[in-house]
């Protein structure tokens, strides 16, 4: 396998991770309108997640810098193509992470319910627009001979496109309504899972017909087998919700959203942006990589780093493991 093939490997792997982590961090962004009731319980949702959204991200920063080191081109013609929904995923980004930080800073009614309706909006929107953004990338889009993107904004809301910004923002949704059940008790516990499952049936027609859009357009059998696994764990992932097994449903959304990207990564390569004008002009992994020599120093690099992310980012979650309640923050308060 040449390095540009490996490149390829570990970016997907990034995004996977970053969707996997982010994802659940977007549901419960999402569902601080659509579960909690009142303050104290829009106050537990977000401190389900308040240790770790911000080294959540750290997969976002990783999978762009690898992009931008490792694929040039690819990373040139995305974020010129790409500008207005990635400045908006950008600015969405930016005011969520503020609002985590400046919601508890004054008292009032007003400042506090501006800043939460900022995390709603600035969760949504971003599950909504990477779901368009991949969509785009798969199903190609209009590219020419210099390998710059020709087409218009609209040109990026195709149905394909629009389809999968759904697909991610439920799946999202019902991963973050899992990840609560998982981490609250008492009676936003229960609502979660009803909620998750509501959800959930929504996704699985969605994702489903997304999925065999894709195979379907651009797909291969091993793309087909990751097609599989995506319903394969939806499915049992509803189940275990149903049955109370929050540990297994958790783990099992979060193995449909592992094989849901790694279907889009086995049905692109090895283009990294197909071009919908002609297939010559399409961004492969060879025409748009960097020179080997780059790719050998960022492997060395890679190979330092990324242990120390994971056993960071796994302690932090073993550290913040136990589930919290509304009356936990009345004993904090106190």
């Amino acid at each position: 396998m040449e390095l540009h093939d490996v490149w390829f490997v570990l970016i997907a792997v990034l995004w996977t991770g970053y969707f996997f982590l982010e994802g659940f961090d977007f549901g419960v962004g999402v569902l601080t309108k659509l579960l909690a009731r009142n303050r104290p319980e829009k106050r537990v949702l977000i401190n389900t997640i308040g240790p770790v959204w911000d080294g959540n991200e750290v997969w976002l920063l990783s999978a762009g810098g690898a992009t931008f080191a490792a694929f040039p081109e690819w990373y040139a013609t995305l974020f010129s193509g790409f500008y207005l929904p990635l400045l908006l995923i950008l600015v969405c980004l930016i005011i969520r992470g503020v609002a985590f930080e400046y919601r508890v800073k004054r008292p009032e009614e007003n400042w506090q319910r501006n800043w939460e309706n900022a995390i709603f909006w600035c969760s949504l929107i971003p599950a909504f627009l990477w779901g368009v953004a991949f969509g785009n990338i798969v199903g190609g889009v209009k590219i020419d001979r210099d390998f710059e993107y020709v087409g218009s904004l609209g040109d990026l809301l195709s149905p394909y496109a629009l389809l999968g910004g759904l697909v991610t923002l439920t799946l999202f949704t019902f991963h973050g309504a899992v990840f609560t059940a998982l981490k609250t008790v008492g009676d936003i516990r229960e609502r979660a899972r009803k909620l998750a499952s509501r959800v959930g049936l929504m996704t699985a027609a969605l994702a489903l017909l997304f999925l065999l859009w894709t195979q379907v357009e651009s797909g291969n059998g091993k793309s087909l087998v990751a097609l599989v696994v995506a319903v394969a764990a939806l499915v049992v992932a509803l189940l275990a919700n149903r049955a109370g097994r929050e540990g297994w449903s958790f783990a099992l959304s979060g193995v449909t959203v592992v094989a849901a990207v790694a279907m889009l990564f086995l049905s692109l390569f090895p283009n990294v942006m197909p071009s919908s004008l002609n297939e010559d002009w399409s961004l492969t992994v060879t025409n748009a990589s960097s020179s080997p020599y780059t790719l050998k120093i960022m492997t060395w690099c890679a190979g330092i780093a990324t242990p120390l992310v994971l056993l960071y980012q796994s302690w932090t979650y073993w550290v913040f493991r136990k589930r919290i309640g509304t009356q936990h923050l009345a004993e904090a308060a106190h």
